[in-house]
């Protein structure tokens, strides 16, 4: 099964093992020693506890310098192609811990050009529109506009695009071929879109005009991105970007990674109303047996829940009161009816103040926007 699956920026694919994936990308496990160093600087993130951010380039290295004042950027980003859903909604809830805990600015790219390069059904025009649609879901999280700088490529682009040709002198075809499995049918836009992506891992070091450090908090299928722009870093004279991965959110079927383009009542969008996504809790995929009896007889199975994935991904912070969830349900002294229930109620809860704040964020939208 571990040989069947694929994780790429463009493909994820099969049951993912993401210990298989350690090995196959050549990262690092954030281990004992790793937590608790972090909590040292403040309490330790639910996703940091629960090793759903699990593996690392170069943490322990940011960490050294930060401690000596050498401050780092953080760096995320999102190809507008549609909707918000909550698997997006988690790295950046991820960085906005770091923000907070490391008063950290965030680089934040919304990379409308890629998904025009990428997507034969969407226009340049309707990729910027869902830049600003999605850029409402970011700042509703709550970022520092102080700290927080958004930008779209295509208005950012005078600023990008020298730095992205050093980048792109630097990277062969072989490289992009090998890594992302491109072929003769891929367009050239999408063959040289890496080295756009590598330019904001440097944007604060051109802006201060001095070698910062980079820490870029992603989902894992992300990481190919960056081991190209980390081998070319320093002889552009530039530190190497750290990372810290992110298992991905699965959807309400239990195993792929939740999607935008395979959507509707596999994963739940943040404009999606009350009525919807009791629809789509209700129908998710849990370990529950085929009756009642038998559940209670038996005990379910919460490993193979997404209704106890979603509580561990991002809705149950409460450790203990997750530990009894799992417990519960392995007891069969917990119904699947009441689980879902009860994981609704949370997601509604933010859902519904989500999207008070989203609306609000129009009115803030340019404290957080950079262009040229």
């Amino acid at each position: 099964m571990t040989d069947e699956f694929v994780v790429t920026p463009y493909k994820v694919s099969g049951e993912v093992d993401y210990e298989v994936l350690i090995e196959r990308f050549g990262t690092k496990r954030i281990d004992e020693q790793l937590l608790a160093r972090l909590a040292k600087y403040g309490p330790l993130h639910p996703m940091l506890r629960r090793q759903i951010f699990y593996s690392h380039r170069d943490l322990d290295w940011v960490l050294d310098e930060y401690d000596k004042g050498n401050r780092f950027s953080l760096y995320t980003g999102r190809g507008p192609s549609g909707p918000i859903h909550l698997g997006h909604m988690m790295p950046w809830a991820f960085a906005k811990y770091l923000q907070d805990t490391f008063k950290a600015k965030l680089w934040f790219q919304l990379t409308d050009d890629e998904k025009f390069m990428f997507y034969d059904q969407l226009t340049l025009e309707e990729t910027k529109r869902w830049g600003y649609e999605n850029a409402l879901d970011i700042i509703a999280l709550g970022f520092d506009p102080k700290l927080t700088r958004l930008f779209l490529d295509t208005e950012y682009i005078k600023t990008m695009y020298p730095t992205a040709i050093k980048a792109a002198k630097r990277i062969n075809f072989s490289t992009i071929r090998a890594v992302f499995g491109f072929d003769n049918q891929n367009n050239v836009g999408s063959i040289f879109f890496t080295s756009i992506q590598t330019v904001p891992c440097f944007l604060e070091s051109m802006e201060q005009k001095r070698k910062v450090p980079c820490l870029i908090p992603c989902g894992i299928d992300q990481d190919p991105h960056f081991r190209i722009t980390r081998d070319i870093a320093e002889g552009m004279g530039y530190y190497k970007p750290a990372l810290l991965h992110a298992k991905l959110m699965p959807s309400l079927q239990g195993a792929n990674k939740m999607s935008t383009s395979s959507g509707n009542e596999t994963t739940i969008f943040t404009v999606d109303d009350r009525k919807t996504v009791k629809k789509k809790i209700g129908n998710a995929f849990t370990g529950g047996r085929v009756s009642v009896e038998e559940q209670k007889k038996l005990g379910g199975d919460p490993d193979v829940c997404s209704v106890h994935q979603y509580n561990t991904y991002f809705f149950e912070p409460d450790d203990k009161k997750l530990a009894k969830l799992y417990d519960d349900c392995r007891a069969g002294r917990i119904m699947c009816g009441e689980c879902k229930n009860l994981l609704f109620e949370k997601v509604w809860a933010f859902l519904e103040e989500h999207q008070r704040k989203r609306a609000k964020a129009k009115d803030v939208l340019e404290d957080f926007f950079v262009r040229d």
